[in-house]
């Protein structure tokens, strides 16, 4: 018996991890030739990715969709789940099989209303944007983005991407040559500057003087445009000290970058640790072990791991040393399994906000809270997805944010990559949704107010009644 969103489904699982190392261990070595004469049997492929209108087709035979991972291979480029037992049995689940976990692709038979929006109500602000970690400056790929920004009413995205110097420069230049009015950008620390990558103490952050450096380069960034400062999950969960340390995101050697940005008026979005299931045993208990299986590297499990405790209370550390700085927290301040603790944090510290980037799976298989959560809180909440996004996933968070639909996919992907769930609409009052999609974006973050008003008026949206 397997529990998916606290219904039963039976299904046939194998204990992957104990019985493949087995099989592994005791299995003989196979030359390449029989291995490639030792193919798996034909099984049907996932069922397609949901078409535009958010509805599945027909499952038939097919070939792997476009851009799936080769077979054979997860995403990370390790070799994936057998689709055989131990004894050469196939793991398809049919005839009284077994089952491989991915394989797994249960269909659901409700028949329940369903509500698949076109498009975002009202003028949304993505405020969690990564066009060069994407896109690589391909202007192809972002020209073709701005006309899904055009069909679904994204009026403005934020470039976490920025960094800075010559090379803020030249992502400037990427994104305003033709959009200047549907992108601003935030900049980024190089903590590392020319140092070598496997030798902390050649690293720029360790200079004595790097803090006050990092300050005065933020001044002269925002005069050549930046509006925000970006800060990547690395810098407290993955980068070191010369003694072997992690550095710590509440080191007091930060102070005068963080204090620079409430100065300036550059809000800090900050990614501090992950998911709680990253930091758990890659077990059968673990809820995204298949993420994690793809991802190993996601994993912070381990008795040389970061405490995910640790660095959600450095976080809180510097919002409170830092009154006067605006910081938010992404993806719900790593923490959308324990929104009653996020509540806490925001009633204690006034200064901090949160994006719901990449977190409408988790928020949307706890409807009721979250829905509670996000009118409570709608004046601290901004809109984000973590993008770009297909356009197919784009749509998804409109249906979760405007709808009371239920059970639904919360990605396109055949498989979900984030967890064996579906989720539930929260169905935001007009109100809280004009907050969350841009009104909260004007109201932190420099260039946004004039570039919505721009955009109103050119898509005919009148812009008082999207403030009333």
């Amino acid at each position: 018996m397997f529990v998916l969103q606290g219904r039963p489904v039976l299904i046939c699982l194998v204990l992957l991890a104990a019985t493949l190392a087995a099989a592994a261990a005791d299995a003989p070595t196979v030359p390449p030739a029989a291995k490639a004469a030792k193919e798996p049997l034909a099984i049907e492929a996932p069922p397609p990715a949901a078409d535009a209108s958010g509805r599945v087709p027909a499952v038939s035979p097919s070939p792997q969709p476009a851009g799936a991972e080769p077979a054979g291979k997860n995403q990370t480029g390790a070799e994936s789940v057998s689709d055989e037992s131990a004894d050469g049995g196939l793991l398809d689940g049919r005839e009284g099989r077994d089952l491989a976990l991915d394989r797994f692709r249960p269909q659901s038979m409700l028949r329940v209303a369903e509500h698949h929006l076109e498009r975002g109500k009202f003028p949304v602000v993505d405020v969690h944007f990564h066009p060069r970690v994407r896109y690589h400056e391909n202007r192809q790929l972002l020209d073709d983005f701005v006309k899904v920004m055009d069909r679904q009413n994204i009026a403005v995205c934020v470039s976490l991407d920025g960094q800075m110097g010559e090379s803020f420069l030249e992502h400037r230049h990427y994104l305003w040559d033709k959009y200047r009015d549907r992108f601003v950008i935030f900049a980024n620390i190089d903590w590392r500057g020319g140092g070598q990558a496997d030798d902390p103490a050649t690293w720029d952050c360790q200079r004595p003087d790097f803090g006050r450096r990092m300050a005065q380069q933020l001044a002269e960034t925002k005069a050549a445009g930046a509006c925000g400062l970006k800060v990547f999950k690395d810098f407290g969960l993955v980068y070191r000290n010369p003694d072997g340390t992690r550095i710590r995101i509440d080191d007091p050697r930060w102070d005068p970058i963080w204090a620079a940005c409430g100065e300036l008026g550059l809000p800090v979005l900050i990614h501090v640790a992950d998911p709680i299931a990253f930091f758990l045993p890659v077990d059968e208990t673990n809820e995204r072990w298949e993420e994690l299986r793809r991802h190993p590297d996601w994993s912070f499990a381990g008795p040389d791991a970061p405490s995910r405790d640790a660095l959600l209370d450095a976080l809180l550390t510097i919002v409170t040393r830092h009154p006067k700085t605006v910081f938010i927290g992404a993806h719900v301040a790593s923490n959308a399994e324990d929104l009653a603790t996020v509540s806490r944090w925001l009633d204690d510290h006034p200064n901090l906000y949160v994006d719901i980037a990449a977190r409408i799976a988790e928020l949307g298989r706890q409807p009721e809270t979250a829905r509670k959560f996000l009118i409570d809180y709608a004046d601290r909440v901004l809109f984000g997805t973590d993008g770009p996004r297909v356009a197919d996933r784009l749509l998804l968070h409109w249906r979760f944010l405007e709808t009371r639909d239920e059970y639904f996919p919360y990605a396109e992907n055949a498989f979900p990559p984030q967890g064996f769930w579906r989720i539930y609409g929260v169905g935001l009052p007009d109100d809280v949704l004009k907050k969350i999609y841009f009104q909260n974006a004007e109201r932190l973050i420099t260039g946004v107010r004039e570039r919505v008003e721009k955009y109103q008026a050119a898509t005919g949206q009148s812009a008082a009644d999207a403030k009333k």
